[in-house]
């Protein structure tokens, strides 16, 4: 009876994932083997040439030819999407720490800072810094209205202002694991490290990080995948000169009428960001045995 009630319970998960998560993905991977219609759409026959063309490209006389194209926007995507995780995490530790040490009606007040922005249409945040950060924008002008120079600054359409997008856009997902965690560790840990003489640093060292990481992993999780699968920052920040995987998914499936290879670019980022997670999930048992 119990059974039954549990499986009645967890059946309506399970078809919401069947049907929003596990159907596109296999639709995705019969996509990604098929021959893509000019015209858009995918028609037979089953093929290769979609995997094939992230390392190839076929010349004139149909012969296959290396090609850094893709490799390179790929990795260009996965140093961005370190580069925002790792960044996140520096600004996102503090920020927790920050708000663990306040009054329990202080804490609520700025948590509800750190999700305002969740209540605005990331389209609209994300243009937002647009018109903050070009030549005629407000960090240009306010610049200017300094004294500190006397041109604009190239601060929009680079990797800056992409990376610049990103962190905004995900440091809530670092700033919240990281909080929850970090608001279970008992205050007398501390106490009793400083009573050893230990100092600022060593107790962040051997206390706080320790008892913090498992919230900064699962924060990591939340900003590396959907970091690295963003096509909204490079689209407009990056004004269409620095493609990431994400813009290049977009055009595959608009402009490019190519379903197939955006469809294999899609099940390469989903099987890689897959095999991250279950390495990590792995080795988190390997240490909690050591």
């Amino acid at each position: 009876m119990n059974e039954n009630r549990t499986l009645a319970l967890i059946a309506p998960a399970f078809l919401v994932i069947g049907i929003f998560m596990v159907l596109p993905l296999c639709i995705a991977v019969v996509y990604s083997f098929m021959t893509a219609n000019p015209y858009g759409g995918v028609t037979m026959p089953l093929t290769f040439d979609a995997y094939v063309q992230f390392l190839f490209r076929r010349d004139f006389d149909d012969s296959l030819m290396f090609s850094w194209s893709y490799v390179i926007i790929i990795l260009r995507s996965i140093y961005l999407a370190a580069a925002t995780t790792i960044i996140c995490l520096a600004l996102g530790l503090p920020v927790a720490w920050y708000i663990v040490c306040r009054a329990p009606e202080r804490r609520r007040i700025l948590l509800f800072f750190v999700t305002l922005p969740f209540w605005i249409n990331t389209l609209i945040r994300t243009y937002c810094w647009v018109l903050i950060l070009r030549d005629e924008g407000l960090a240009n002008g306010l610049l200017k209205s300094l004294g500190v120079i006397n041109g604009p600054l190239p601060l929009l359409y680079n990797d800056g202002s992409i990376l610049l997008g990103l962190v905004y856009t995900f440091l809530p997902f670092m700033i919240l694991p990281v909080y929850s965690t970090l608001e279970r560790i008992d205050p007398r840990l501390i106490e009793v490290a400083y009573d050893l003489y230990a100092n600022r640093y060593a107790v962040f060292r051997r206390v706080i990080w320790p008892l913090a990481k498992p919230g900064a992993l699962v924060g990591a999780s939340l900003v590396f995948a959907p970091a690295l699968g963003s096509f909204l920052a490079p689209d407009l920040l990056g004004g269409g000169k620095k493609l990431l995987i994400g813009s290049l998914v977009q055009m595959q499936f608009t402009t490019s009428r190519n379903w197939p290879f955006g469809a294999a670019l899609s099940i390469v980022v989903t099987v890689g960001v897959l095999l991250i997670f279950l390495a990590r999930a792995r080795k988190v048992p390997e240490e909690g045995r050591s």
